[in-house]
């Protein structure tokens, strides 16, 4: 079945990204009227205990609605989102589980509040345009800018298809109680799929002793970049070797879409470190629902 991609708010919602993190799992809900089509929600299922969970994918950022740009007064657009996003909500799946995180750019969830989701507002720092580096330095802070510089005498960034390399580096970011989100396999569907697409990026660097001590992996579509995950050596952690990887990546990215997305976290250091490139702060909506009967049987065991 082919879907019309451009009818997407971010890479996320893409097919083809969908079909590489939850092959066989995904489905568009979609509002159509007179032929075209008005708003779309991809929505991801698995099965636990027989019963159906809506969730994210690994290593997806963001999924939520996506609605067609609509003329008009601020109160008959809003009008409009309602009723869009609360048939989209109708033809969500029969679950006993529901959790997905929305793109910035929905900035109202009134429908699915109304229709009794649960709301947590998150935070990601976006570069909002990309294209001229030297604009970018400059806005950095300077402890960014004095560890990248410090990283040039002696570590180098480089493209790459190594695989392993990068999944290695990732997991080198996690204990062994808290092992990383998918697998080694299923990093090698994903990246296949984005080169097919031309979406996608591995950078490494490389210090003067020829040893690969940090790497990114980094995706983009028309409207932005996105990083989706990276890792450094433990013992060269203080190098300033991924500071220079983030900001070469987004050099390599600066002529291919407007802006990049650090992805967000929660984490007060990855804040801080996030911030200090001079983005700018976005709100999201990490939005919720759970079915009323696990909720009673929480209450009874709690």
């Amino acid at each position: 079945m082919t879907f019309k991609d451009s009818l997407t708010n971010n890479i996320f919602q893409k097919s083809w990204w969908l079909e590489a993190v939850a092959p066989g799992q995904w489905s568009y809900i979609e509002i159509e009227k007179g032929g075209e089509i008005f708003a779309r929600m991809p929505i991801v299922t698995q099965k636990k205990f027989g019963q159906t969970i809506c969730s994210m994918p690994k290593f997806t950022q963001v999924l939520g609605p996506w609605i067609k740009q609509l003329p008009g007064k601020e109160a008959s657009q809003l009008s409009k989102q309602k009723e869009l996003f609360t048939e989209l909500i109708k033809r969500i799946p029969t679950n006993i589980y529901f959790k997905q995180r929305f793109h910035y750019s929905i900035t109202n969830w009134l429908p699915f509040y109304w229709n009794n989701f649960e709301q947590t507002t998150r935070y990601t720092y976006v570069l909002e345009d990309i294209s001229d580096t030297d604009v970018i330095w400059k806005e950095m802070q300077g402890n960014i800018r004095r560890e990248i510089k410090k990283a040039r005498k002696n570590i180098v960034t480089e493209l790459s298809e190594d695989i392993k390399i990068m999944w290695d580096l990732h997991c080198n970011n996690f204990q062994n109680n808290n092992p990383p989100e998918g697998s080694i396999s299923d990093f090698e569907r994903l990246y296949t799929i984005c080169k097919e697409n031309n979406a996608g990026q591995i950078l490494l660097a490389r210090n003067s002793d020829n040893t690969i001590v940090s790497g990114v992996f980094v995706v983009w579509d028309e409207n932005s970049a996105y990083y989706i995950f990276g890792g450094t050596l433990d013992h060269f952690k203080n190098t300033g070797a991924f500071s220079l990887l983030m900001f070469d990546a987004i050099s390599f990215l600066s002529d291919k879409t407007p802006s990049f997305d650090f992805e967000g976290s929660m984490i007060e250091s990855i804040e801080r470190f996030y911030r200090g490139f001079g983005a700018s702060q976005k709100p999201y909506f990490h939005i919720t629902k759970t079915n009323k009967i696990i909720n009673t049987v929480r209450a009874l065991l709690s």
